[in-house]
């Protein structure tokens, strides 16, 4: 534990330039007196670290020292930038082992390479998460995470459409797709892909899992995804929406390749979208507000109603109970 946080604090320095025993303890979450130790502690080992007094002074290295990667082009440097999925890294439990990685690449760089890297930093940012959404609760995301790098086989409770079944899986790799995570496994000698928000629950089984040869996840998600993009859809409505909420409802649901209806005296379309089932029509629809009208089917047009006219209820202000009038 302390050689990891000494090279950190050295990758820190060198990164920087320099650094104040306070700034380094804020990093570290270690106490100033710890930094000092390890600083007695590098410069022991040979390491030339300096120390200026004053408001403005610290740690610095001398004499150029640096602890060197070698190999990183100026176009890969470039590149280093969109390794910085800290997000997905956090939920998967990477997040520390991600920024150490990332830091420890980072001091490597020298001159133009270094130069390369900040300008695409300042110019480029990934953000995986789709818009106006709340990212789904993945409870057990840690856990399918452990079974997947242990190739181990789990047993798991799925939660679909309110039904709960009992599966025993062979793990194969996780994917993040617009903000959601997906499971890639092999249940009966067949490929399934499972949304990992549905798993509830999640035993580890001492059986190895036996992966296929030549696996390819990339290659794998990219089947399983045009098969689910094929597969008939639960229930199609056909809505009238303002353009002003189309790019909205393409984030929500696939609506690319459908025929667009415009209703131009007020700058309005018509479409049918493809919904998986119901329950999900329903929440899709209500989420736009006032700016979509369901046409048809009728069913989902009285569903969508009635789930308006009961959010108003509840949400509408208490009715004041009528004044006395006075008695004459």
């Amino acid at each position: 534990m302390r050689a990891s946080r000494m090279m950190t604090l050295l990758l820190q320095l060198q990164v920087r330039g320099q650094a104040s025993a306070r700034e380094l303890a804020t990093h570290l979450e270690v106490s100033e007196r710890t930094v000092q130790r390890d600083i007695e502690a590098l410069v022991a080992a040979g390491i030339p670290v300096r120390s200026t007094r004053g408001p403005a002074g610290g740690y610095r290295l001398d004499r150029g020292y640096r602890t060197r990667l070698t190999g990183v082009g100026l176009d890969e440097a470039g590149a280093l930038a969109f390794l910085g999925l800290a997000g997905p890294a956090e939920q998967l439990g990477l997040g520390e082992m991600l920024e150490g990685a990332r830091i420890k690449v980072w001091a490597s760089l020298t001159g133009e390479a270094r130069e390369r890297a900040g300008r695409t930093v300042e110019r480029f940012h990934l953000d995986p998460v789709r818009w106006y959404g709340t990212p789904e609760p993945v409870p057990c995301l840690t856990q399918l995470a452990d079974a997947v790098w242990r190739d181990r086989r789990v047993r798991l409770r799925y939660v679909r459409d309110g039904r709960a079944t009992t599966r025993e899986i062979d793990p194969l790799g996780l994917v993040l797709a617009a903000g959601d995570w997906y499971l890639v496994a092999r249940r009966d000698g067949q490929r399934r892909t499972y949304r990992a928000s549905r798993v509830h629950s999640l035993e580890l089984l001492d059986e190895p899992v036996a992966r296929p040869a030549g696996f390819d996840l990339a290659r794998c998600w990219a089947e399983a995804r045009r098969e689910l993009e094929d597969e008939e859809p639960g229930v199609e409505v056909t809505v009238r929406v303002a353009a002003r909420a189309l790019p909205r409802l393409r984030r929500l649901v696939p609506v690319h390749g459908q025929a667009l209806v415009p209703v131009t005296a007020t700058e309005e379309v018509e479409l049918t979208v493809p919904f998986e089932n119901e329950s999900w029509a329903c929440s899709a629809l209500l989420s736009l507000g006032a700016a979509v009208e369901v046409l048809r089917p009728e069913a989902m047009r009285a569903r969508v109603a009635d789930e308006t006219r009961g959010a108003a209820a509840y949400y509408a202000p208490p009715v004041p109970p009528p004044r006395a009038r006075p008695v004459e």
